[in-house]
């Protein structure tokens, strides 16, 4: 079986040995170069031609992001972000997975050994994602003031009546950040309330719901429990806790909990999507979005039982095809959307306006 090949590129001794030895202790990977900026790393590239690139942000002559933005140019190839938990640090992290990086590793600010050691099945993981991974050119594209940070957002031009009493539920992985971002932009202030969880370590994922926050016309936070869930908000899982919906007399709240992992992730989609169906039922509205594995397929399953209308990404556009094509298997969903083609499908389901549904 040929192994994965992967290239570090860190400016950082120790991290490129911490790194190398944790790949290579793989059997099914190894370190085929190092270097400790991205001008050495081109010529590695072009040679060695590796399956992953892991690369830092914070890097001489080049930084990470701008050799980021030229390598998905003109040679697009997965890339792991090694990114530190800083408020700085995750900025610049989504700007990495705008510009098509597939996925980061969070490197601790202390003890950086025993911390990336801790990490070892993590960052072998994302490896093996991102070698499966579908990367895409990045193209440039001319703003006009309208939009996100890197690009234009084409409106839903149509006003959708939709009652307030519905609720929308995402959950995603790799690749879902940038997918949760181009369904919401696109919805209306006044669109029913949304709960989402996301995998992302804690430390990344309140700078994830204030990036959005910026660019939405909803409202996005990350959740700290206890919300009563608003239309025209979005409610984002916390990196260190699974986020639920309840009931509290005639509202809909939010609550955390530090319960152990389910399906190895801690927020899980399967807890939110349960606890959708038991609360929500026919009220809700699931979704499922790019990433790897199956976390959210029982759950999704749990709310097309309770009456809940569910749409999954499709292949061509997901990232990774893991947890929907999972969710799709079990017979958990409803409709499988294109992600340019998620917003507007959402809408027109929560309005009454889809007649004939493609049913799975």
């Amino acid at each position: 079986m040929k192994k994965i090949s992967v290239i570090v590129i860190d400016d950082s001794a120790l991290i490129r040995k911490l790194l190398s030895e944790i790949i290579n202790s793989q059997p099914d990977m190894e370190v085929v170069g190092v270097a400790p900026d991205p001008i050495m790393a081109r010529e590695m590239i072009r040679t060695l031609n590796p399956d992953v690139l892991t690369l830092d942000v914070e890097m001489p002559k080049m930084d990470g992001l701008e050799f980021l933005e030229k390598l998905m140019r003109l040679r697009p190839m997965p890339v792991v972000m090694v990114s530190t938990l800083t408020e700085r640090g995750s900025e610049t992290t989504f700007r990495a997975l705008e510009l098509g990086a597939v996925d980061f590793v969070a490197k601790p600010k202390m003890d950086i050994r025993n911390g990336l050691e801790t990490y070892t099945d993590e960052i072998a993981g994302k490896i093996r994602v991102a070698s499966r991974a579908r990367v895409r050119r990045l193209e440039p594209v001319a703003g006009n003031g309208q939009g996100t940070a890197n690009g234009v957002v084409a409106p839903i031009a149509r006003h959708y009546g939709i009652s307030t009493e519905k609720l929308i539920i995402i959950g995603a992985s790799t690749g879902g950040t940038e997918a949760i971002k181009d369904v919401l932009v696109h919805l209306p202030p006044d669109c029913p309330g949304i709960l989402i969880a996301q995998h992302m370590p804690e430390g990344f994922t309140r700078s994830f719901a204030e990036r959005l926050d910026r660019v939405c016309k909803i409202r996005v936070k990350e959740s700290e429990g206890g919300e009563r869930v608003l239309p025209g908000h979005a409610y984002i899982a916390p990196g260190h806790s699974h986020l639920l919906l309840k009931k509290s007399g005639a509202n809909y709240v939010t609550e955390l909990s530090q319960a152990d992992p389910v399906n190895r992730h801690r927020p899980s989609v399967d807890v939110l999507f349960q606890s959708a169906a038991h609360c929500a039922g026919k009220n809700a509205l699931g979704v499922i979005l790019t990433g790897m594995g199956k976390d959210g397929a029982a759950g999704m399953l749990d709310m097309r039982h309770a009456g809940a209308y569910n749409l999954a990404q499709d292949e061509g556009s997901c990232v990774v095809f893991g947890m929907p094509r999972e969710a799709i298997a079990m017979g958990a969903v409803d409709e499988i959307v294109p992600l340019k083609d998620m917003a507007g499908r959402i809408l027109a389901k929560l309005a009454g306006t889809v007649k004939q549904a493609v049913r799975i």
